[in-house]
């Protein structure tokens, strides 16, 4: 009898594993992204369909701590600049749990973001069930998300270039080939790349 129970306790175990495993697998090129309703450091609900006008978006799953976010912060903002014009703005989100992480607070966010001037919504994931139904694990995680008629087609997923220290010598710049090809209509050649970074500080439940 003790055998069976340690054997059903085993059991019950793999299949938490595997159902964390498909959780955690997130959003691949092709998906269709979920939605979102966060609030933005100015107080207002952000969603992805509440720009009419939107092609799409470069949602970048960032924060205020992570040293690998803050080399990013201005490449971010630099992605805005360039693909805002042409339909595709930066949605950053924060998906850092504040208890774990103090600096990635609300009042840090709308800090940080009034000092650095950012062009862009900056939302929190209070829940951060965007973050887990995305599949984001890092600090910054990019998803490049094409509107096709009501829905938002993921192009891409993964980091923003090929060097997380020094934007001077990066040689591939994979956010941006995606989105000359994205803005091209044409398919995009590398969809996902490893997402460099800090570890989402995760709550604990």
């Amino acid at each position: 009898m003790k055998q069976f129970s340690t054997l059903l306790t085993f059991v019950a175990m793999l299949i938490s594993s595997m159902s964390m495993a498909q959780s955690a697998g997130g959003y691949k090129a092709g998906d269709k992204a979920m939605d979102f309703s966060l609030k933005n450091v100015d107080g207002n609900t952000v969603s992805m369909a509440g720009n009419p006008d939107a092609r799409g978006y470069i949602v970048v799953f960032t924060c205020n701590t992570c040293p690998f976010a803050q080399a990013y912060e201005s490449r971010i903002i630099a992605l805005h600049n360039k693909y805002a014009p042409q339909g595709y703005s930066v949605i950053a989100i924060n998906p850092n749990d504040p208890v774990s992480s103090p600096g990635d607070s609300y009042e840090k966010m709308q800090e940080r973001a009034n000092r650095k001037k950012y062009p862009f919504p900056y939302l929190l994931d209070e829940t951060q069930q965007v973050t887990r139904t995305y599949g984001a694990t890092r600090t910054p995680h990019v998803f490049i998300v094409k509107k096709q008629n009501d829905d938002f087609v993921v192009q891409y997923t993964g980091t923003i270039d090929d060097n997380s220290q020094d934007a001077s010598d990066v040689d591939q710049k994979f956010v941006e080939n995606a989105m000359t090809q994205v803005l091209a209509g044409k398919p995009v050649i590398n969809t996902v790349t490893k997402a460099i970074g800090c570890a989402i500080k995760w709550k604990n439940l």
